[in-house]
């Protein structure tokens, strides 16, 4: 007999609402919630995979652990008993900095992914720390860490009050957007425009974005700041700056307005590839708009000048008086956050406060750049990293030269995955921990919900139950931090309780509040005091009444409270900023490179590597192939379909040409998260079309230096037609 059940997807960041049909424990169909107050049943291809995705037979069931070199099926005493075995002799011999972790983006869709990896880093007490993030956004925190105070302080266009949007490097079309969360991103842009607002969208692809959008600038990939910089220019130049409301909260505007001098419209053009009069009328057009919004995402993140791009940002909706303000770029507040503090001065925002050992990179946010994980792992010294755990993650495939990193972790002492997939990074652990599939896990949108275009809030429990044998996320995580720390052994349970006991000190809440918590699970009551401690004042209880989700209303202005700059105001020329800007102007001075360079490209029916095992999700056109110009192709002997080789400073690939006006001259495209073809993995649908690994193309030498960002966007690259 079937049954449905309501389920917030995961699988993206637009976090829609689903409702699941169930057959006994199989998820057979999934439909948008059109109950749902925040995606109003919108879905993609991504949602409506959802049962295939979960019922996937390559998906691990119980755990393995490596014998006499092979990986076998263990029990989950015997995996545990392995770790704490093992774990600990490493710390106390060699330090706790000789044991890496790895966060992949999955962790941001699950409930465990953001309550425990903290907890887990703190029982270790390491400083080698590695996420996606310095594979994808961390310039932008650094960004809002240097002008706001605080790396979270994320500020995200108002979609559905904006009359002017300008996107740089985002198609959200297809990505369903990114650190901007929003159920039926197309829908609202298509909102947008009947209202009469305007859409601009700045991409050297033709995009699906870019086909709705009301003026397309097909800019020269990696020149965004220069963009940019001479949009500020020339809202100096002609007094259309007005900082309305923002004024009294900025500090450093003539600052900028010196530091952009020189990057005037005619002088950018060339570099760019656009035109100064292409340039000077967007600058009066933002001008202009009643309300108007910039937003860059991952094309201007993964770029040679990422945090410039991203300061630059924010400078243009500061200056044109958006920041904040309704109908520009203003900052969420989930219900999950602390209340607002009173305005003021605060702690600021650091930025390398250690550097990694080889290279000397900068952390950033606490974490070092994922492109330096091999050369921490093979080069000896004190420090070495012997032992790796990774979370949801595969840097084989997502970061640069993971032939380096494939070859560098067969040296460890000790590797653990938590991870469902035996896939191209997770077949060379110890130990593997798989996590059940997503209709047995409950969601909550922590980190995503912090970055919503709308307050609201929405909780699901697990739509199916576990079967025996099969161990919950959360109590995987949970055992991890006791096996670490020294407590293998304990009830996990014990991890939770200490969690809610350091949160109600650290808010200064009574400590009898802790047994007034609900919820059948230490994630439920950690959730529950979370809420109460927010500034909603809501509870489990009151989510659980409300399935489809309780609206919090539209995004408010919340500065001056949200800064937590040293000078308790919006820092608009921090230093590192100033000290970097030199490279910007070297790249003015350089003009237009000859060279081809390849940008990236998003598929709707994938997010990065993890669901290329989905036979409906595997096809169509999400397809690994290069793009490539017909006025190049012809340059270049290139035909469509038949293989080229394209080379890069890390190495070479084969690859498929498609031959398309989608991408503009001088540009080729590869999609990441391919190269499906590495031995010891268990993913026969992706396995079957393996595609290439666009960042096999990197040697991980070329970083953004604030940030520690590998530029994946806008690199050099020679192709040629393989005989």
């Amino acid at each position: 007999m079937s049954r449905t059940a309501l389920r917030i997807c995961p699988l993206c960041e637009a976090t829609c609402g689903l409702t699941l049909t169930i057959e006994g424990t199989r998820v057979t169909g999934a439909r948008g919630d059109r109950d749902d107050i925040f995606s109003q049943g919108f879905i993609c291809p991504k949602g409506a995979s959802f049962g295939e995705l979960d019922g996937d037979p390559d998906r691990l069931r119980t755990p393995l652990v490596r014998r006499n070199g092979e990986l076998g099926e263990a029990s989950w005493e015997e995996a545990f008993d392995l770790i704490a075995a093992r774990i600990r002799p490493l710390i106390e011999s060699y330090g706790p900095n000789a044991v890496g972790v790895v966060l992949g983006n999955p962790n941001v869709h699950t409930v465990a992914g953001a309550l425990y990896p903290p907890a887990l880093l703190a029982a270790l007490g390491t400083r080698s720390l590695f996420t996606a993030s310095t594979l994808d956004q961390m310039p932008k925190h650094v960004s809002s860490g240097l002008l706001f105070g605080d790396a979270f302080a994320i500020p995200v266009p108002d979609l559905d009050r904006t009359d002017h949007l300008l996107l740089l490097g985002a198609n959200p079309l297809d990505s369903n957007g990114s650190l901007c969360t929003a159920g039926d991103f197309p829908g609202r842009l298509k909102a947008l425009r009947k209202r009469g607002g305007t859409l601009t969208v700045v991409d050297p692809r033709r995009t699906r974005t870019a086909k709705i959008a009301d003026r397309h600038l097909a800019i020269r990939p990696g020149t965004d700041a220069l963009l940019l910089a001479a949009l500020a220019h020339t809202l100096f130049e002609e007094k259309l700056t007005d900082l309305g409301a923002l004024e009294g909260h900025v500090e450093g505007v003539e600052e900028v307005r010196d530091a952009v001098r020189d990057f005037t419209p005619e002088a950018v053009a060339s570099a760019c590839d656009l035109t100064a009069d292409e340039i000077r009328t967007l600058a009066r057009d933002l001008a202009a708009a009643p309300t108007a919004a910039v937003y860059g995402r991952v094309g201007s993140s993964t770029v040679e000048y990422g945090t410039l791009t991203n300061w630059l940002v924010d400078v243009l909706n500061v200056l044109t008086g958006n920041l904040d303000r309704p109908g520009g770029a203003l900052f969420p507040l989930s219900a999950t956050d602390r209340k607002p503090r009173p305005a003021g001065p605060g702690r600021g925002f650091a930025l390398g406060r250690w550097k990694s050992r080889v290279s000397g990179h900068p952390e950033a946010k606490g974490e070092l750049p994922t492109a330096a994980l091999a050369e921490e792992i093979e080069v000896p010294g004190d420090g070495q990293i012997r032992a790796l755990i990774t979370v949801a993650a595969n840097p084989v495939l997502s970061a640069p030269d993971g032939d380096r990193l494939d070859r560098a972790l067969t040296g460890l002492d000790l590797m653990v995955s938590v991870d469902p997939y035996l896939n191209e990074t997770s077949c060379h652990a110890d130990v593997v921990l798989p996590p059940p599939r997503p209709s047995q896990s409950a969601h909550f949108d922590f980190a995503f919900n912090t970055f919503a275009v709308h307050n609201q809030v929405r909780y699901s429990r697990p739509a199916v139950p576990l079967e025996d044998g099969r161990m919950d996320e959360s109590e995987i995580l949970a055992r991890l931090v006791l096996a670490v720390s020294g407590m293998h052994g304990a009830d996990p349970d014990a991890v939770d309780t200490m969690v809610i006991e350091q949160t109600l000190a650290k808010a200064g809440a009574p400590k009898e509040m802790a047994a007034e918590l609900t919820g059948r699970t230490g994630p439920e009551r950690r959730l529950d005091l979370m809420l109460r401690l927010g500034p909603y004042d809501l509870t489990l209880d009151q989510l659980l009444d409300h399935p489809h989700g309780i609206d919090l209303g539209p995004l408010q202005p919340r500065i001056p409270q949200i800064l937590k700059t040293r000078s308790g105001r919006i820092e608009l020329f921090p230093a590192p900023i100033a000290a970097d800007l030199p490279r910007l102007h070297s790249a003015l001075a350089a003009g237009r490179p000859d060279s081809l360079v390849l940008v990236g490209r998003r598929h709707l029916r994938s997010n990065n590597s993890w669901m290329h095992n989905v036979p409906t999700l595997n096809g169509g056109s999400n397809t690994c192939t290069l793009q490539v110009h017909p006025d190049d192709a012809t340059r270049l002997g290139l035909t469509d379909g038949a293989p080229a080789r394209i080379k890069g400073e890390g190495g070479a690939l084969e690859v498929p040409v498609e031959v398309t006006d989608a991408v503009r001259t001088g540009v080729v495209s590869l999609p990441h998260g391919w190269g499906h073809d590495r031995p010891g993995t268990r993913g026969a649908v992706a396995a079957a079309r393996p595609g290439v690994n666009v960042n096999q193309l990197l040697d991980g030498s070329l970083l953004d230096p604030l940030s520690g960002t590998s530029v994946l966007n806008g690199f050099p690259v020679e192709v040629a037609p393989l005989s």
